[in-house]
């Protein structure tokens, strides 16, 4: 079983024919994703890629049964172009773009509410289910189908947990980067419950960095309501109080937001703190039990 995304997803591309959006949608093709096409306004009716483009979601919606849309709009009209899937009745979509105003972030939290729409990211690599979809901007190849979920607000760092879990006879059943920015769709949180309540997913990977309280709310979650192994890693453990280091979000604001204070509180937690990345899959094969000769 897959989580957000499997082979029956129907993904639409947003800014479909841009430099970006037509390079990763090529290779999310390329990789067996189903996408059904792309959205372009002002190029409806036209082709690109070999898959139709169309003027809006909504026709994208009712043409073509898409279901799944992944955002490639530039920072200034991202929002709208979340707000306008979930407008169209998209039940998940992937914002990839980075740099979306915090102010319009605001606004498009607040117009999901109590709407059916998943969004993940903004600045987000996106997700992926190995042999089946990747809705996305990972290096598809890193990534081998297994039982291991992994929630990550680091890109890179979910390459390398794959890497290390695939390194360590394991696989993963779904991988979701769930961005960096201060305010995102989906949190933690809500990510390590949709691993737990997916039956094939044995183990999670929760990496985080400094900034925010998503891991700590999630570890208080987990030591509660967890019947599954969690191994988890924070970046930025040397970065300075007050400093930005890389992400939006990742600024050290409070008492809670340093890298110890979190590795701390997960390991009171219950859940497997690693101190390095390059662990990460061993660490999961031995509390699986699944450490090969």
């Amino acid at each position: 079983m897959s989580v957000l995304v499997n082979k029956d997803s129907r993904i639409v591309v947003q800014g479909f024919t841009g430099n970006e959006g037509t390079f990763h949608a090529g290779q999310m093709i390329e990789y067996g994703t189903n996408v059904i096409g792309g959205v372009t306004p002002g190029k409806g009716g036209t082709s690109h890629l070999d898959r139709p483009v169309f003027n809006t979601v909504e026709q994208s919606v009712k043409e073509a049964g898409a279901n799944v849309s992944i955002i490639f709009v530039p920072p200034a009209f991202a929002a709208d172009a979340i707000m306008e899937a979930a407008e169209a009745g998209i039940g998940l979509v992937v914002a990839i773009t980075e740099g979306i105003p915090t102010k319009d972030m605001i606004m498009v939290k607040e117009y999901l509410r109590g709407r059916n729409t998943r969004l993940v990211g903004p600045n987000c690599p996106g997700v992926i289910t190995p042999g089946e979809a990747k809705v996305g901007i990972m290096p598809g190849f890193v990534f081998k189908k297994g039982t291991v979920g992994v929630v990550s607000k680091s890109g890179t760092l979910t390459y390398e947990a794959a890497d290390q879990v695939v390194k360590a006879g394991l696989g993963i059943s779904t991988a979701i980067g769930i961005g960096g920015d201060p305010i995102i769709g989906t949190t933690t949180l809500e990510a390590v419950q949709l691993f737990m309540n997916d039956p094939e997913t044995e183990g999670i990977i929760m990496i985080g960095e400094i900034g925010g309280s998503l891991e700590a709310e999630a570890a208080r979650w987990i030591k509660s309501n967890s019947n599954k192994p969690v191994v988890g890693f924070i970046a930025g453990q040397t970065a300075p109080a007050g400093r930005r280091m890389g992400h939006a979000g990742a600024i050290v604001g409070g008492a809670e937001d340093t890298a110890a204070a979190k590795m701390k509180i997960m390991a009171e937690c219950g859940i497997h703190v690693v101190d390095s990345p390059a662990v990460i899959g061993a660490t999961m094969a031995t509390v699986l039990g699944k450490v090969t000769a």
